[in-house]
């Protein structure tokens, strides 16, 4: 019988968590950042772990994240921000490029980097998942983050 390794349980880094925010439809990212800090802090991180970097829209996020992730004493990110569709096809081309950034950037640096950019075809999806019907999609990247730090703490110890 194999051993089945998860990063639902064990030990966080000391580090922080850095949260790189779009400005861009405020009162949606705002409440993005306020559950990704809710459950960084729930997990033990504390305010001074996770500083919060604002950024203009989501086109900005990969270059923060990047810049963010240079400093030694960061062991993970996480990417917030919403584009909701409009007329023309712009939303389409953010979305892919600061989605692939942001995952060959975690892949790149080897650690975790999540993806919490909400990619909407109306304000009323972007609501409902920002705390709405849907829950609040900052918590699930900080979850996220959280799963992998610790899977990673259990790989880089060995398999």
């Amino acid at each position: 019988m194999s051993t089945e390794i998860t990063g639902l349980d064990g030990g966080l880094p000391d580090g922080k968590v850095v949260i790189v925010a779009s400005r861009y439809n405020p009162a949606i990212c705002d409440s993005l950042v306020k559950a990704a800090l809710q459950t960084l802090a729930e997990a033990g991180f504390a305010a001074g772990q996770t500083p919060v970097i604002r950024v203009p829209g989501a086109w900005e996020l990969p270059l923060v994240t990047r810049q963010a992730l240079a400093q030694s004493d960061v062991v993970a990110a996480i990417a917030l921000g919403c584009v909701i569709r409009g007329e023309t096809t712009h939303d389409e081309h953010i979305n892919r490029a600061v989605s692939l950034a942001l995952m060959n950037m975690g892949i790149e640096k080897q650690v975790p980097v999540a993806f919490g950019l909400l990619t909407c075809n109306n304000l009323e999806q972007a609501i409902n998942r920002s705390g709405g019907t849907v829950g609040n999609k900052g918590h699930e990247a900080a979850d996220a983050v959280l799963e992998l730090l610790r899977l990673k703490n259990k790989m880089d110890a060995g398999i």
